[in-house]
């Protein structure tokens, strides 16, 4: 059995661990607060955003601009993956790198290539040595979201897809529901799909769809990667939020084992020096 002195140990060292579980269980709650109401405002605009783009794409032919044009092959897939770029924060980043795994391994079978494209470091380090699977570009510092690293993500597809190196663009991220769930899931960016339903009427385009068209798609394509790192970023907080909670209350637990084993440790000290005074003054 341990020492009083080192359970004494044990539970400082605990009770050091738990006051920075708790005060990083407080800085992600707040920073989720902020990253809550930054999805709350991006959600409507990106359905407008696509409604809108539905609207002026219904009369005109899908090659009328590169990025709505598919491929009749998808030889070359590309794959951005969004993860965060620390760690803490439970099976977040696990659960993305699976996900985007078992995707690869889906769609493998009639591709000739697959390029990541990861945006967090955690992504970086999942596909450092993942066979058949080449890293052409990648993104790390990402705990700030900020309009213009998604724009610089959305050129660098954009031109990828452009000139022909790649058939298809898709993203694969965490959806936020709540602090306790966050869902891997993934989405085609490019060829950018459109909402064939959505009804032209109520818009007048000036001065042609096409014109249109060439300001409004790379607009898309930018905010799908902004509404993604939004996404992305808060389910991070989320996750962090939920795991550095847990670690408190087990630190809790642990603080309350070693008390009672401390104690016990103790009684049974002082038992044994009575029962050497007793033995001694029997002796006598």
């Amino acid at each position: 059995m341990p020492s009083i002195r080192d359970l004494r140990s044990r539970i400082i060292s605990v009770e050091k661990t738990q006051k920075v579980t708790r005060a990083m269980k407080m800085v992600a709650a707040a920073k989720l607060a902020r990253a809550t109401r930054q999805i709350a405002a991006a959600r409507p605009y990106a359905v407008k955003l696509r409604e809108v783009l539905g609207a002026v794409t219904s009369g005109v032919e899908s090659d009328v601009h590169p990025l709505l044009t598919p491929r009749s092959k998808v030889e070359n897939l590309e794959i951005v993956l969004f993860t965060s770029d620390r760690g803490l924060c439970g099976g977040y980043n696990s659960g993305l790198i699976k996900h985007a795994k078992a995707l690869i391994a889906e769609r493998r079978e009639g591709v000739k290539s697959i390029t990541m494209v990861p945006v967090g470091r955690r992504a970086a380090d999942g596909f450092k040595r993942v066979r058949d699977v080449s890293i052409e570009k990648s993104w790390s510092g990402i705990a700030d979201v900020r309009p213009s690293m998604a724009r610089e993500i959305a050129e660098y597809v954009m031109q990828r897809y452009s000139d022909g190196s790649v058939d298809e663009v898709v993203l694969v991220y965490s959806e936020f529901e709540s602090a306790l769930t966050q869902k891997p899931g993934h989405e085609q960016l490019l060829p950018l799909a459109t909402d064939a339903e959505t009804d032209a009427q109520g818009y007048e385009i000036e001065p042609d769809p096409a014109g249109l068209l060439g300001r409004l798609i790379p607009r898309a394509v930018e905010f799908a990667i902004f509404r993604a790192l939004l996404e992305n970023q808060a389910g991070e907080h989320g996750a962090r939020m939920t795991a550095m909670d847990s670690a408190t209350s087990n630190s809790e637990e642990l603080i309350d084992t070693l008390t009672l084993q401390a104690n016990k440790a103790r009684q049974a000290a002082i038992t044994a020096e009575l029962m050497e005074i007793v033995s001694g003054a029997e002796a006598l």
